[in-house]
């Protein structure tokens, strides 16, 4: 079969009528001499506009919840989070998935983030690959779901077909799939269970997605791995136990979480940091539940990681 002139006019005129009827894609004539301004008269209205969109994530905040505590479960079985988008939201993910090891000691794997195109569209755009449902069932096709996993569709439009074929390829097999968009009654939210649409209204640039939509989509990714991991035990408080130290800084910030949690000499945070091979929650737990570094292992273990559960059994 062929693909003629003709058909491509068709799928234009198409696409440029559907995007017409997103609110994300919506011209705004009160800023059409926007470039006439000052600076300083620029940056305020964009520090006005940008000033919206916790409110939008604040309406939405039930259905997050509600996302989160279903990733927490899967999770907790040993299910994987795999964000999928292209573009700005594809980029956003990766970077969200990049975080949670150095500040969760995540493995890699459990936090994953697919763009469409692959690594290098993180710096270059890949024609044509955010239109692929196919690369996106590809891409998850390599990860060998499971049903515990989670895979989140993002995609500011809501329409982007890499994002919805993955949630579609992700349903299909059993996992549990979220759809993030800025657009009310996206195709992402319905072929999603949890469907997370925040309404940031148009852009400051007619458009452009990364403004706006991108900070809303920021905001409710930081919420999801972040609560889930609180949800999983990988904070003690908002101390970040689970740190993995693996430069200076983080070296100086893992006494110094030790040292907030338990109230302990310098001396005493570095004898149980020699003790748990440098573990900040292994540490915590020898010094406030009186215990050696191995039976802090065991307990920590034993309660799946969560450390207040370790402590009430090692003083029960």
């Amino acid at each position: 079969m062929t693909f003629s002139t003709a058909d491509a006019s068709s799928n234009h005129h198409s696409l440029r009528a559907e995007l017409e009827t997103l609110t994300t894609e919506a011209f705004r004539p009160e800023l059409s001499e926007i470039d006439r301004l000052s600076t300083l008269e620029i940056a305020k209205i964009m520090n006005a506009e940008d000033a919206t969109v916790p409110t939008a994530v604040a309406t939405q905040l039930p259905r997050i919840a509600a996302a989160i505590d279903a990733v927490a479960e899967r999770m907790s079985r040993g299910g994987r989070l795999i964000y999928a988008g292209a573009g700005t939201a594809g980029r956003l993910g990766v970077l969200d998935a990049s975080e949670c090891p150095p500040t969760f000691n995540t493995d890699p794997t459990e936090v994953v983030g697919l763009i469409a195109g692959g690594p290098s569209a993180m710096v270059t755009s890949v024609e044509g690959a955010e239109d692929s449902r196919e690369l996106a069932a590809a891409d998850l096709k390599e990860l060998s779901l499971t049903p515990d996993d989670t895979v989140v569709g993002v995609s500011a439009s809501g329409r982007t077909p890499y994002a919805v074929g993955a949630v579609e390829h992700a349903r299909a097999r059993g996992a549990l799939t979220i759809g993030l968009s800025c657009n009310a009654h996206s195709a992402l939210a319905a072929a999603a269970e949890h469907g997370i649409e925040i309404v940031v209204g148009p852009e400051l640039l007619t458009g452009s997605t990364r403004l706006k939509a991108g900070t809303a989509q920021k905001l409710v990714l930081n919420m999801l791995s972040t609560i889930t991991m609180i949800r999983l035990g990988k904070t003690y408080g908002n101390l970040m136990v689970d740190v993995r130290a693996s430069n200076e800084k983080l070296r100086a910030r893992s006494r110094r979480i030790v040292a907030l949690a338990t109230g302990a000499s310098d001396e005493e945070i570095e004898q149980a940091l020699a003790a748990t091979d440098g573990e900040v929650k292994n540490a915590i737990l020898t010094i406030l539940g009186g215990v050696d570094g191995p039976t802090a292992a065991r307990l920590l273990e034993e309660s799946d990681g969560h450390l207040r559960a370790a402590l009430a059994a090692s003083t029960g």
